[in-house]
Parts: C-alpha cells; sequence; structure tokens
C-alpha cells in the first residue's frame, strides 16, 4: 500500500473509530505491523494533525488540522446519516464501508454541536431484509471497469437459464432492495441492455471503450426521456 494511501486510511480510522483507539486495531484497520503504526503516528503528528495518547493507552484524534471548516443545516445532516444508513441496506460491503469513512471525514470537520447532531440523528432507513441475491463476481473489478471506460467480457444466464458470452461496455449500476443491475451496450445486441448482475457468472476485464461511456448515457437518457424505454 502507497505511504498516502496508508496515512489516509488511518487517520480515516481515528475518526471513525470509538476513541481512544488500541494500536492494535488501528494496525489491524490499516493493516500494517505495530512498528509501523507508531511510525505513521509520529508521521501525521509531524504533519500538524493533533493526537493524543501513546502505545498501550490508545490514541485520539483531538483535531485534524488538514480538513477545512464546514457547516450544514439539522435537515443536510439528518439527510447525509440516512443517506449513510440507506447505503448500509443496499450497497456491497465495499461500498458501504466507504460511505461510512467518508460520514466519518465528514462529521470530524464539524463544529462540536452539529457533530452530537449528528452523533443523535432521528432519520434512518429500514430495510425488510436480505432480499438482494449475493453476486458472484468481482463488484471492484466491475466499478473500476465503468470508471475507466473498459469493456467486460461476461458469462451470463438469463431467466429462462440460457447462457451466453457476451462483450459489454459497462455504463453504471444502480442498486435497489432487490436488484443490483449492469446497465451496459451490449455488443452482442449492439443496443442498451440492463443485466442482473448475481447472474453475471464470470467477468474480466477487456479493451477501452473511451471516451463513448458519457455519449451513451446521454442518448440513454434521452431516449427514457422520450418513452422509448430498452
Amino acid at each position: 500500500m502507497a505511504r498516502t494511501d496508508r496515512l489516509m486510511r488511518l487517520m480515516t480510522a481515528l475518526r471513525r473509530l470509538p476513541a481512544p483507539v488500541t494500536a492494535a486495531r488501528l494496525a489491524a484497520e490499516t493493516g500494517v505491523s505495530a512498528r509501523q503504526l507508531y511510525r505513521d503516528i509520529a508521521t501525521l503528528r509531524a504533519g500538524g494533525a493533533l493526537i493524543d495518547g501513546e502505545a498501550g493507552l490508545g490514541y485520539t484524534l483531538t483535531e485534524d488540522t488538514a480538513l477545512p471548516p464546514q457547516s450544514f443545516s439539522r435537515l443536510e445532516i439528518e439527510a447525509l446519516m440516512l443517506a449513510q444508513t440507506a447505503l448500509s441496506h443496499l450497497g456491497d460491503d465495499t461500498l458501504t464501508r466507504a460511505g461510512r469513512d467518508a460520514l466519518a471525514r465528514i462529521v470530524a470537520t464539524l463544529p462540536d454541536a452539529q457533530a452530537r447532531a449528528a452523533l443523535h440523528h432521528t432519520h434512518t432507513a429500514w430495510h425488510p431484509g436480505n432480499a438482494r441475491a449475493a453476486p458472484g463476481i468481482d463488484l471492484d473489478l466491475l466499478r473500476t471497469c465503468c470508471w475507466d471506460e473498459v469493456s467486460v467480457h461476461i458469462t451470463y444466464r438469463d431467466r429462462q437459464e440460457r447462457v451466453t458470452e457476451r462483450e459489454v461496455w459497462p455504463l453504471g449500476v444502480s442498486y435497489s432492495e432487490r436488484t443490483l443491475m449492469l446497465l451496459g451496450w451490449c455488443r452482442m445486441r449492439m443496443d442498451y441492455r440492463y443485466f442482473h448482475v448475481n447472474r453475471i457468472e464470470s467477468l474480466r476485464a477487456g479493451g477501452s471503450f473511451r471516451p463513448q461511456r458519457v455519449p451513451l448515457l446521454r442518448a440513454h437518457s434521452t431516449r427514457r426521456a422520450r418513452g422509448s424505454g430498452t
């Protein structure tokens, strides 16, 4: 892991975890040895972060000078907390953790009164249970292919249990309580298609289709607005 990424992950853990946080817990969160963790704490302190505590007692981030002050209304804070609780029901584990870490970084910059409002938020998302089947593919790879505009080669089993091999230009992923869908430009059909992600049996990266993603999404939005559907 790159040094900058490691230090960012350490700061995120200090913001998110209940203080004081033991060195062992921080080392586990950042994937380093205890000796490296102590060096990273020293590096953050040298960079201006105010971290109280020491080995054997635990650490508390008392001030993060790297982040500018922010201010949100009470309703904006409720909206952020609601979005995070909804994500915990809809998103996969990696995406949920990313949202939790991002929210922790935001809350760390709030004045005390607003941080308390976030802690005691009143809006939450309700979830009826695990209604969506877990995907069997690497969602991180799928997301990366969307971001980088790289095609994916998939083995897909449709609702009639027919299996096909396709090359797809992945355009976006949509989450709901019951479905996880991939919107893509299917190279076999030469048209837009929605794929149930849990019906994708295998996935591997292909070649670049840059810069087609944005024009394809715009055309898709226009088609939907006209009521054509896909």
